[in-house]
């Protein structure tokens, strides 16, 4: 089958690998029809991640079943699914607390908890930027599809990950309906962040960025852009906010944070949202950062160590949440928003190509072209 394999940073190729198969009972194949390029791949193609030469990217995924293995008993051949990007087995001590992201089974590596398709470090699973796809644990993975599944799949396929990540960004920093909310980052996960908080009928968002397309994205979406390489962030979500700063606050930028003249600040948007925030607000953080950053310039950084500003953290009383998506706590409210026409989420995709341009499209995303917000990849094309 063909499939997007990584080579080295910055370089991606298009290559013919063995086709997956059925290797557990609990396994399906999936034919892939719908799979998106991710913020978070970036990090991976850059090489600022240890993901291996020769593994094939890609953990948003949809399609359809193609073969089962027989101890598979609700997923049907024939069937359109959504698959999380979270690899997870559904019956340990994490799963059945809905914790799927941090699946104890999954991830062969004692040290770790949680795996993903095509994931540095995340367990072995080949990625979905491919015509096929193993799927692991298929009755728990797979989230079945309505029958306007094959006319949605621009919809659908982003609850694989950026829109559950969205919104659980909102669900860590503890939005409720009339909360006024600042978001940092308008790729497409802050645009999903920021979606989610209109859907929660947040009263006021506010969305920093300096790149205009994005901005204008969040702006049609009733969210008011703030482009920090024109004003200071900070005082402008004070300004709008009377003084006070804004009841909750979504990190969706992560560790290669970098201000509009390219140099990185990996804690730059954790700190400007410590001053963002409230005192006794809350902040989610869903931004990826890393244990291991072997591209960074500077030696703590390396480490995924970042200079924070826990006093004023703790001064101001604000609470944090981190970590992964557990997509599984919410794919299945938001396939049905998008189902009744509650929720459309294609708004953010800007590009729609065959498999076969992924590395021209990777190199576009990569650099921020304007007008690249999000692609999504049909390797049935």
């Amino acid at each position: 089958m063909k499939a997007v394999v990584y080579n080295g940073p910055r370089s991606v190729s298009v290559q013919d690998v063995p086709d997956p198969k059925i290797e557990r009972p609990t396994d399906a194949l999936v034919k892939i029809t719908t799979t998106n390029i991710c913020g978070s791949d970036l990090h991976m193609y850059e090489g600022r991640t240890d993901f291996e030469k020769g593994r094939v990217f890609g953990h948003e995924n949809l399609g359809e079943v193609v073969e089962i293995g027989n101890a598979v008993d609700r997923i049907k051949v024939g069937d359109m699914v959504c698959l999380p990007f979270n690899v997870s087995c559904g019956f340990c001590r994490n799963c059945e607390k809905g914790l799927t992201a941090f699946c104890l089974t999954t991830n062969p590596d004692p040290k770790m908890a949680g795996a993903a398709y095509g994931f540095a470090d995340m367990g072995p699973y080949q990625g979905g930027q491919a015509q096929y796809l193993r799927v692991p644990y298929a009755d728990f993975n797979c989230l079945r599809l309505p029958e306007d599944a094959r006319e949605k799949q621009d919809e659908y396929v982003m609850i694989s990950d950026i829109f559950p990540t969205g919104w659980h960004a909102t669900q860590l920093a503890g939005v409720q309906a009339g909360d006024t909310v600042v978001i940092y980052g308008s790729g497409p996960v802050g645009l999903m962040a920021a979606y989610s908080a209109t859907l929660k009928d947040a009263s006021k968002i506010m969305i920093v960025d300096f790149h205009p397309d994005r901005l204008k994205l969040a702006e049609s979406i009733g969210a008011i852009p703030i482009d920090f390489s024109k004003e200071d962030p900070v005082e402008r979500v004070l300004e709008l906010t009377n003084g006070r700063g804004a009841d909750r606050g979504c990190e969706c930028v992560g560790y290669q944070a970098h201000d509009p003249q390219g140099h990185e600040h990996p804690n730059m948007t954790m700190n400007n949202l410590v001053r963002s925030v409230k005192f006794a607000g809350g902040i989610g953080v869903v931004g990826v950062y890393v244990p291991n950053d072997p591209g960074a310039p500077d030696p703590q950084n390396k480490q995924g160590e970042i200079l924070f500003d826990w006093g004023l953290l703790w001064f101001k009383g604000q609470s944090i949440g981190t970590g992964q998506c557990n997509v599984k706590d919410y794919n299945r409210h938001l396939r049905d928003l998008i189902h009744l026409g509650k929720a459309k989420p294609a708004f953010i995709v800007s590009h729609r190509l065959p498999l076969e341009q992924a590395p021209d499209a990777y190199k576009h995303f990569d650099a921020r072209d304007n007008g690249w917000t999000k692609v999504v990849l049909k390797p049935a094309a």
